[in-house]
């Protein structure tokens, strides 16, 4: 096999991963093995795979990428796939539940933050207390950098709907199209009925692919800075997921250039998060867990 016998389930938000280390390169996950074991049918079922591996054993990265996660004193890169075996640059859930794992597997206590290699750049997961709302298991992950195209500027239509929005694209390392609805998705009509294996459709269409979300704001407090949003999220090589890391990222960039907002707290189908758009930089708050030891036969 090119995947190890013994993963982990673990998940952020209900973004959940099929995980395994391999600290010396003995694996390259394929395509075919990959999307059998991310099957909820007839495998163990996830969103995606990943491979928490050192970044020299990562065939596809440049040289100057490895430099960086060098530079970075990244000594782990999360090497992660969507549940059809592509690759995908970066996942934010993703890496809240590698960092859960590596502190676990090695025995790292404490709050020292910890250095991520991505295929979007090595990022910085710092441990945070439990809460109430958020869970237990938070981590903070810096995610960095993020380019917003121009706000509305491409019309987002769902499979078998007459209904339609105006989304606008954020780089998130990843590309995604947010479309902010009014009231409950009311320009969506079938959203709740929506055949996961129709993703939603974006014109023009962006040639990589697109992840594409779905968000209603709830609230705004303009004297505290903050808001509350709920979001839905089609991945791509996925479908429709509990949450995105990154797309909650993309929505905050969003609802910041609306309304002027930087800290929003966002309720997905999983859960809720925090997340802070300060300047150019954009932080993301929620917790992680590790559901099950599985022996692969």
């Amino acid at each position: 096999m090119s995947i190890a016998t013994t993963v982990y389930k673990t998940q952020g938000t209900g973004n959940d991963f099929v995980m395994f280390e391999d600290a010396d390169g003995t694996y390259d996950p394929q395509p075919k093995e990959i999307a059998a074991i991310c099957d909820r049918h007839f495998g163990i079922g996830a969103d995606g795979l990943i491979r928490v591996t050192k970044p020299q054993y990562v065939g596809d990265i440049s040289e100057e990428d490895l430099k960086a996660c060098e530079d970075g004193g990244a000594e782990w890169f999360m090497d992660y796939r969507n549940a059809d075996g592509s690759i995908a640059q970066m996942c934010g859930n993703g890496s809240r539940a590698t960092a859960l794992f590596i502190r676990t597997m090695h025995g790292i206590d404490g709050d020292e933050p910890l250095r991520l290699g991505t295929r979007a750049g090595v990022k910085t997961l710092t441990p945070m207390p439990d809460d109430d709302e958020l869970g237990t298991h938070l981590f903070r992950v810096d995610m960095g950098v993020w380019k917003i195209g121009d706000v509305d500027a491409h019309i987002v239509t769902v499979a078998d709907s007459d209904g339609s929005g105006k989304g606008t694209f954020v780089d998130m390392g990843n590309p995604h199209v947010v479309t902010v609805v009014e009231d409950a998705f009311s320009t969506l009509p079938v959203l709740e009925d929506l055949d996961l294996d129709e993703a939603p459709v974006v014109t023009p269409a962006i040639e990589e692919g697109q992840n594409v979300e779905f968000v209603r704001i709830d609230e705004i407090d303009d004297g505290e800075d903050r808001g509350e949003a709920t979001m839905r999220v089609f991945e791509r090589g996925c479908g429709e997921t509990l949450s995105c890391g990154t797309g909650l990222c993309a929505t905050a960039v969003v609802l910041h250039a609306k309304t002027g907002v930087n800290h929003w707290r966002i309720t997905v189908r999983g859960g809720k998060v925090d997340v802070d758009v300060t300047g150019d930089d954009v932080m993301l708050t929620g917790p992680a867990a590790i559901v099950a030891k599985i022996e692969m036969l």
